[in-house]
């Protein structure tokens, strides 16, 4: 039980390790990306953080088994190099008994894989989803900063600061182009004050009621020109429908079984996927951990990666053709698995030494002939 303790704790703190730093290199290239959409005004620096937190079991999901695979190489490997591992062996523990306790981790980690898989990361993303829709709900001025032009061409906004106890907007101009008659006419509002109303009786129809300015209308330097001075005027702004979230990653893993959708049903097989390869690759590592302490421990480390990079690569190749109907939904993602089963098998026999020792019992039985 002490041996298992002490691999336990020297594969786990390896795999959070491993998962710390691969999770803050995505969160970074999302949060610069986030940035840039905070920059055009497209959403709030509030939200950012909204949505990066409901995406970490996502990206948790999807890390895990690569930071288990690799916390098994690089733990195992250094026990090689420092020769704990012979000790081991020499004090009469078998490489089966490694193995069966290498897989007693591997359930831990499935454990918690299964957890982020079937439960956590659907519900996150549900969660992010209804927070995209309520941010999508609000208006380019929700989300204006004070003296700072927005938008491109003849369609642009601009407010001097708002008023954070009336919630009023002071100093607005807003650029727009209206059709008339079959033509693009020029719009230009010039307001002191503005503020957004919502009125309960016309089904929360937003409003932008403008106070105190002039409101120009028509190309300059023609004579068709119009111009509106005004004390009150209010423009009915566009409301957004809200879709019914349904995509397959934000279901339930209960409501993809029930399902009979094609794409909840490949969904359903990814779930499983990402928990089954865990004690694959387990197997998979433990046997390209062994190395020769004059190899060095990276030794083995560039194929290993290989291998695994081409197990994930086959997977989501599968998943890309069952969701384009170009595999069987009855054959699935199981193939795959079965063949690096197969490949864990072989590589395990050979770190167990059966070959050699079945060709060893065979020149005696040879010797004795």
């Amino acid at each position: 039980m002490r041996l298992f303790k002490y691999l336990a704790k020297e594969v786990l703190v390896s795999t959070a390790g491993v998962t710390l730093i691969l999770l803050l290199v995505i969160i970074s290239g999302r949060f610069s990306s986030y940035l840039g959409r905070i920059t055009e005004g497209k959403m709030t620096f509030e939200f950012l953080f909204v949505i990066l937190g409901y995406h970490i079991p996502s990206f948790i999901q999807m890390i895990l088994p690569l930071a288990f695979f690799l916390s098994i190489l690089l733990a195992f490997g250094r026990l090689y190099i420092e020769n704990e591992m012979s000790v081991l062996f020499s004090s009469g523990i078998s490489k089966i008994k490694v193995a069966t306790y290498t897989l007693g981790i591997a359930s831990i980690v499935s454990l918690t894989s299964a957890t982020l898989n079937f439960w956590l990361a659907p519900l996150s993303e549900y969660k992010a989803a209804e927070a995209a829709q309520e941010q999508n709900q609000l208006s380019a001025f929700d989300l204006l900063l004070p003296g700072r032009f927005e938008g491109r061409g003849q369609q642009t906004s601009y407010i001097d600061s708002f008023t954070p106890e009336e919630g009023w907007m002071n100093q607005i101009f807003l650029s727009d182009v209206t059709g008339k008659k079959g033509k693009r006419v020029p719009v230009q509002t010039f307001a002191a004050y503005a503020e957004q109303i919502r009125i309960p009786s016309e089904n929360n129809q937003n409003y932008l009621v403008f106070k105190n300015g002039t409101r120009y209308e028509g190309k300059p330097g023609t004579a068709n020109y119009r111009i509106t001075q005004f004390d009150t005027y209010a423009v009915r702004m566009e409301t957004k429908d809200q879709s019914a979230i349904d995509e397959p990653y934000t279901q339930s893993t209960i409501n993809l079984i029930q399902s009979s959708r094609l794409a909840d049903k490949v969904e359903l097989q990814w779930r499983i996927s990402l928990v089954i390869m865990i004690p694959i690759l387990a197997v998979i590592g433990l046997s390209l951990s062994q190395v020769n302490p004059r190899q060095g421990r990276f030794f083995k480390m560039l194929p290993a990666i290989i291998l695994m990079i081409f197990y994930i690569a086959l997977l989501i190749w599968g998943r890309t053709g069952l969701d384009k109907s170009k595999l069987p939904i009855q054959l699935g993602l199981w193939w795959i698995h079965g063949v690096f089963m197969v490949i864990a098998a072989i590589l395990f026999m050979q770190y167990n030494q059966l070959f050699e020792r079945r060709k060893a019992k065979q020149s005696k039985i040879g010797e004795g002939e």
